[in-house]
This record gives structure tokens, C-alpha cells and sequence, in this order.
């Protein structure tokens, strides 16, 4: 819903709340319901309202708990039963510089302040220690907001005594302890409210009336950013951009002005934003963002611009560069398919309103954020940000030079005639294990990324992934592979819950990267082994069907299961009889054993 995408109005998001929910939730589609547990130092109930529209928009259907005023510490702290009969998914703790308790005194020595500055830190460390312990699920806490007032002057952020100085080192303290510890995230409000402008954040009518830490009006953007980090959980990232070329990565039209007459460079304001511009896109690509073009201009002269002297980026850059006349939603349609990503995975960025029209009508599941000029472009791609970081993956650095070896595979194959030779060609090795910590943060990350082989769609956290690791109850396994053009990381993964004589697959899904090299059936091989030896006598498998899943909707049959039952919506189950006998069907991966 664009009235939810940036840049949005906060005042109209509060006024209409009511009937964005009842559009929101009148769409068709299939949300992730999440409980979700709102714990606050202040009033909390507009934030969980206007919370829940932009969860709903990004796909995520929350359940909340919240917590009376101000008892976010004695919930955790005191294992309030309600709080632990909810389950929730994830605690968000609203916490402001409202409820820090021990600000410095002018009469207080270094070693007094420091000490106020540790016991001000260990309480929350305490509540978030025994909030993980307790009920093992993701913690998201604020860190704090400057005040509104420096009773120091510019001293107050450099004194031992200014209160500026004391949450500057209150937030680093924070930041050390999301570094240290897993499924513990910082909601970045100092940064929000800076963006808001704290005269306008610490609005004291709204304090002192109705206990809300901050101005009515900035909730839609507190809660914006808090639902970004959500969103990022269970896998509601984008992976990649489609980008015009003219008027969008640099000035003019390269086909009538010519590359010498193209603005970009130095020599000029504008030019030296579009340049800015293509150094922000290439920030992305080494974070593992895919770069893609879709432009209409003849190929020669898309690549003379980007072989310019000026341009940052460079054709290498690209996976895939559509410089053609035909339709730009045919193109991105081309690119997803050529990718193997679903549409939604995709930024259309381009600067004519007609083209981002086109996209949205053809290709609706694709983001086309309003870029009008050079020196809006990256405040508009960055405040919707649609690839929010949770946590660096080695994956996530290789990814553009996975997608480049998947491309030169594809062109490999073209020069076989027999796909089997193809594939021996290809001296694939698989590892298949347990789950191990290591990959934790990559298996959660596939768990929430990969559609088109996920069998029953589940989403798991990573505190999910952890605790059914560590169930004796569960069968884990996770596959990498790796062959002739390089590593392809973990791609395969298998969750599987024991019960007596039976084993349920609740997940199994694998990268499309890796569809139809016989990586399926060797974790099919490595499963019927791990059941045996658990004495498994029968394997239970479910697919429930979306429109992104489809291809797989006979996976269960092309691997020998039988079909127990089917339903109206296409919901089937299947089942794997380990009584009988059972034979590898994996020919051509080599299975490396530890």
C-alpha cells in the first residue's frame, strides 16, 4: 500500500488508521502471524495500532500482548504468568531517556558516575539475560533518545556530567551487547528521532497529559522503523534492484546526447549527485544486493556510459542488463525469471512516472519507490529500507559472484546435449549435517528468503532455528554444495519432528539456485539414513500450496512418496514407508562425511 511506503504522512496514517486495517486485511494473500509482545516505559497503545498496519502491509499478521504502563522490567524480571502463557515470537521493549533512573549529579566524582553508568546498564542486561533464557524468542529494544534540553550547552556531550554524554555511552553499551548476543536487536530510536527534529520528538503536552515518551504525530515513523526490523526477521527483505540508466544513474539521454555529453562526474552539482547515487547502489552490491538494468537504449550505449570514466559503476557490477526497446515489465519479468527470484524480490528504480506505472500494474509485487531527481534518489531508497541488516552472512558477501558462476553453470550446460553428463561434468560435493552454530544465521536466513522450494512455507527465527537444534525431538539437516565454478554455501535445508515410529517434515525448502542438480534427493538419501538410525519407520511429508510454490507441488511423488490425503485448498500430505526398501537416489553429488 503506497500510503505505508516512504515518503508517508503520519498525521493521515493516525487519522485513518481504521479503514487501512480493514483494506489491508481485505487483500488476498497469506500473512504470517506473529505474537508479539509490546512491553512499555510509557503509554504504548497508538504505537501498537499504527505498528500493526505496517506489519500487515509487509505481510505480517501480529498477535500482541502489551504490557500494563510501565512494567516492562517487573514482566520479565518477575515471569509474569500471562506474559509466559503467550509465547510470544518477539518482546519489544519500549523503553525512552524517560526511564533511565540514574543520570549523573554535578556532586558526583568519575568513579560515581561510572558506577551509574553500570548499574543503569546491568538492570537492563539482567531483564534481557533472563528475557532470553526464559522465553527463548527474539528481543528488540529501543536505545535512547537525546534529551530535549542541554543543561550543559555543547559541554553536555563531552562532560562526564552531561546528560548527552551519559546516553551516548549508554547506547554504545547497548550496541556491545546486540554485537555479543544472538536474536537481540536495537531499535535505533536515537536515529529516528533526529530525523523527526527532538524539539518536535519530545513533545512535553504528550508526556505530561498522556505518558507518551514522544509527539503523537512521530508514531508512524517510530513504529515504520521498529516494523523494518520485524520484517527483516521472517523474511520480507528485498534482493535485488532493477535500475534505469538515463535520468536515473546519471543526467541525460545517452542515445541523443552522447556519453561525452552525459552529466555525471564532478564538474557539476547534478553531476556529482548521480555519481553519489551510483556509489550508494555499489555499497549495495558488496553488501550482497543483486544490480540489475532495464533500459531503453540500445546496449552499446548503456555500456559506453557505464564504461565511462566517471561511472562508479562498472558492467561487471550487473547480473543481468536489459538495454532493449521492449516493455520494462516484460524485462523485469525476464530478469526474475533469468535470477530465479520471485517478483516480489525486486526494486524497480527508475525516474519516468509512465514506467513505474507500467510495473505497477504488470508487475504489482515489485517496489517502485517516486525518484524524481538525482539528490532525491538514495534519501528515498534508504528511508524504505527494504534491505534492513540483521546480521552480515558470509553468503550475503559472495552472493553477486554465486549469481555470476550460476550464470556461467547455465551457459556450460547449453553445451551438453545430455543433462546428466551435464551434471557429472559439474564434480558437485555436498555436505550434509546437523544443524551447526556456525550456520545458524544462514539457515535462519534461507528459512525466511526461499518461496518457490518450501514445501510448507514455515518462517523460523533464528531463536526457532536454535531451539529445535538442540531438541533431541527434531531431525536437522542442512546441505552446502559445492562444484567445478565454486561454493554455493548452504543451500538445503530439512526440519523434521519425531514422533514414536513417525518423522513429520514441518520444513524442507532449498535455494532455487540449485534446483535440479540432484541436491533434493541426496538430503532425501541423508534423511531416510538419519531415520534409521532413530529407528523412523515411517516418514511424514506436508505441501501446502501458494502461489509462489507451485513448482513443487509434486515433489513428494517424484521422490516415491504416496499420497495419504488432499483437501479443498490443495493441502496434501505424504508419506514415505522406511518398511520397505529404500534405494539412494543421488547420482551425481559426491557426499563429503565428517
Amino acid at each position: 500500500m503506497k500510503e505505508l511506503e516512504f515518503p508517508f504522512d503520519g498525521e493521515y496514517i493516525l487519522k485513518k488508521k481504521k479503514s487501512i486495517k480493514k483494506e489491508l486485511l481485505a487483500r488476498d494473500i497469506k500473512y504470517i502471524e506473529k505474537k508479539i509482545a509490546i512491553l512499555g516505559g510509557s503509554t504504548t497503545s497508538d504505537i501498537k495500532l499504527i505498528l500493526e498496519l505496517f506489519l500487515l502491509n509487509q505481510g505480517i499478521k501480529p498477535i500482541f500482548y502489551e504490557s500494563e504502563y510501565n512494567q516492562y522490567w517487573q514482566d520479565i524480571t518477575f515471569d509474569n504468568e500471562e506474559l509466559i502463557d503467550f509465547k510470544p515470537d518477539i518482546i519489544f521493549i519500549h523503553t525512552t531517556n524517560r526511564n533511565i533512573m540514574n543520570y549523573p549529579s554535578l556532586n558526583d566524582n568519575r568513579e560515581e558516575v561510572d558506577k551509574k553508568l553500570e548499574m543503569e546498564y546491568q538492570k537492563f542486561v539482567d531483564m534481557w539475560d533472563h528475557a532470553i533464557t526464559k522465553h527463548k524468542c527474539v528481543i528488540i529494544q529501543n536505545n535512547f533518545e537525546y534529551p530535549y534540553y542541554r543543561l550543559l550547552g555543547n559541554k553536555d556531550a563531552t562532560s562526564i556530567y552531561g546528560r548527552i554524554n551519559f546516553i551516548t555511552k549508554l547506547n554504545l553499551k547497548f550496541a556491545e551487547y546486540a554485537e555479543s548476543h544472538e536474536n537481540f536487536y536495537i531499535n535505533d530510536i536515537n536515529y529516528v528521532s533526529s530525523l523527526y527534529g527532538l524539539d518536535k520528538w519530545s513533545n512535553q503536552f504528550y508526556w505530561f497529559m498522556y505518558k507518551y515518551a514522544m509527539d503523537i504525530a512521530a508514531i508512524p515513523s517510530f513504529a515504520y522503523n521498529l516494523s523494518n526490523i520485524i520484517k527483516a526477521i521472517y523474511g520480507k527483505n528485498k534482493k535485488a534492484f532493477v535500475l534505469d540508466l538515463d535520468n536515473t544513474l546519471w543526467g541525460g539521454i545517452i542515445g541523443d546526447d552522447g556519453v561525452e555529453n552525459i552529466v555525471l562526474g564532478q564538474e557539476t552539482a547534478e553531476g556529482e549527485a548521480y555519481q553519489e547515487v551510483q556509489e550508494y547502489l555499489k555499497l549495495h552490491k558488496d553488501l550482497g544486493i543483486i544490480l540489475n538494468i532495464s533500459s531503453k537504449n540500445e546496449e552499446d550505449n548503456a555500456l559506453l556510459g557505464l564504461n565511462s570514466k566517471d561511472s562508479i559503476l562498472k558492467p561487471e557490477d550487473f547480473i543481468v542488463i536489459k538495454a532493449n526497446w521492449e516493455p520494462k515489465n516484460k524485462s523485469v519479468n525476464e530478469i526474475a525469471k533469468e535470477l530465479e527470484l520471485g517478483e516480489d524480490s525486486f526494486v524497480f528504480v527508475d525516474d519516468n512516472p509512465a514506467e513505474r506505472d507500467i510495473i505497477n500494474q504488470y508487475n504489482p509485487t515489485v517496489s517502485t519507490p517516486i525518484i524524481n531527481t538525482a539528490d532525491n534518489t538514495i534519501k528515498t531508497l534508504d528511508r524504505n529500507a527494504y534491505f534492513e541488516v540483521l546480521k552480515i552472512t558470509k553468503e550475503d558477501l559472495k552472493k553477486n559472484e554465486m549469481y555470476k558462476q550460476n550464470s556461467l553453470r547455465n551457459k556450460f550446460m547449453s553445451t551438453f546435449e545430455d543433462y546428466g553428463s551435464y551434471l557429472k561434468s559439474l564434480n558437485m560435493k555436498a555436505t550434509i549435517e546437523n544443524f551447526i552454530p556456525i550456520y545458524m544465521a544462514r539457515i535462519a536466513q534461507l528459512t525466511n528468503k526461499s518461496n518457490q522450494f518450501n514445501l510448507t512455507t514455515k518462517r523460523y527465527s533464528q531463536s526457532d532455528i536454535e531451539q529445535v537444534s538442540n531438541d533431541k525431538n527434531y531431525i536437522t539437516l542442512y546441505g552446502n554444495l559445492e562444484d567445478n565454478f565454486g561454493d554455493n554455501g548452504v543451500v538445503s535445508l530439512i526440519i523434521g519432528k519425531k514422533e514414536k515410529e513417525k518423522l513429520h517434515i514441518d520444513l524442507w525448502l532449498m535455494s532455487c539456485r540449485v534446483l535440479k542438480r540432484d541436491m533434493e534427493k541426496a538430503m532425501l538419501d541423508m534423511l531416510v539414513e538419519k531415520a534409521k538410525e532413530a529407528n523412523i519407520k515411517e516418514i511424514i511429508g506436508y505441501y501446502y500450496p501458494t502461489q509462489k510454490n507451485k513448482m513443487v507441488k509434486d515433489f513428494y511423488k517424484d521422490q516415491g512418496f504416496t499420497k495419504i490425503s488432499e483437501d479443498d485448498e490443495g493441502n496434501t500430505i505424504w508419506s514415505l514407508d522406511l518398511n520397505k526398501e529404500y534405494n539412494n537416489q543421488n547420482k551425481y553429488i559426491e557426499i563429503r562425511r565428517k
